[in-house]
């Protein structure tokens, strides 16, 4: 049941900034730790075996810190519930694509920097179908990455497997770029993230389909998903670009690099909207209800 307060609790009061402009959110506290570790250790030779042993402090101290807290009699109980609602991030998640639409309905600019605070590409090359191409697949992607998979090792294991895999997560986005800085000493925390995400990913673009009732969509995914670059984006992405009958991915340009991608659902219409964007939206509060649902349910069985 614990599972199923924390996913109502994140729908329900998001990201207050009231209080993360008066404490550091704990990804902040993660992210502070990485940059630690990343600048005390990412110098000289056998940078490799240091990133190795950089993500197994960080995976140490998630396990560490998860069944510290876990263990508090009575509010322990409390703050599990609490602390994996704020690594969850559906509400999050919701406002930013909010946003790109609302910044599309002002014109191209607005729209453009309302994307630019959930995707990498550069914005100015993107025309208004690309901002809603780029919204709609940070949308997939990070569904996965910020809800299905925080809520899937929570339900594995508790507390420490939601740290674990956050601070894992977070690591791969701060320093598992393939940089001349980080190639090599963010190699284990991108690994090892790839591996966490293996099943979420999955299990998100079927949850796509499922809930947009399209056998069609279950195809794309299985015939596209391997085009991705990323061992696990491609299946969420697919899945969610044939539930709305879009085209995304293809060419996109980072740092004023062009790379060309294929398209996902390439017979899907390459001109989205911000009506594909709503869409979307629509589509993850279903896909957040039947995890909910499952979570009720499976609670429910653990105590008959």
């Amino acid at each position: 049941m614990n599972l199923a307060l924390a996913l109502l609790i994140d729908a329900i009061v998001g990201e207050p900034k009231a209080v993360w402009t008066r404490v550091p959110h704990p990804v902040v506290i993660m992210g502070r730790c990485i940059s630690a570790l990343d600048a005390w250790l990412n110098r000289g030779s056998n940078r490799r075996l240091k990133g190795l042993v950089a993500t197994a402090m960080l995976v140490v101290g998630g396990l560490l810190l998860g069944i510290a807290i876990a263990r508090i009699p009575v509010v322990g109980l409390a703050l599990e519930v609490i602390i994996t609602a704020i690594l969850i991030a559906q509400r999050s998640l919701v406002g930013h694509l909010q946003a790109v639409v609302t910044g599309l309905d002002r014109g191209l600019e607005p729209g453009r920097e309302a994307v630019s605070h959930i995707v990498g590409r550069d914005p100015e090359t993107l025309d208004e179908a690309g901002v809603c191409r780029a919204a709609i697949e940070s949308c997939a992607e990070n569904f996965s990455d910020g809800v299905v998979a925080p809520a899937l090792w929570f339900a594995v294991a508790g507390l420490p497997g939601i740290l674990v895999y956050k601070v894992v997560n977070t690591a791969d986005s701060m320093i598992g770029h393939r940089t001349e800085r980080h190639e090599e000493f963010g190699w284990a925390a991108a690994r090892l993230d790839d591996l966490l995400n293996l099943v979420p990913a999955r299990a998100t673009g079927a949850l796509f389909c499922l809930v947009a009732g399209s056998m069609q969509a279950f195809r794309v995914m299985l015939r596209d998903a391997g085009q991705h670059n990323s061992p696990n984006a491609g299946w969420p992405e697919a899945a969610l670009a044939a539930a709305l009958g879009v085209a995304i991915a293809g060419p996109r340009t980072y740092g004023g690099v062009t790379t060309e991608s294929p398209y996902m659902n390439a017979e899907g219409r390459r001109g989205a909207t911000a009506g594909d964007i709503s869409a979307a939206i629509g589509l993850i509060w279903k896909a957040w209800g039947w995890i909910v649902a499952v979570a009720i349910v499976v609670a429910v069985l653990e105590l008959t």
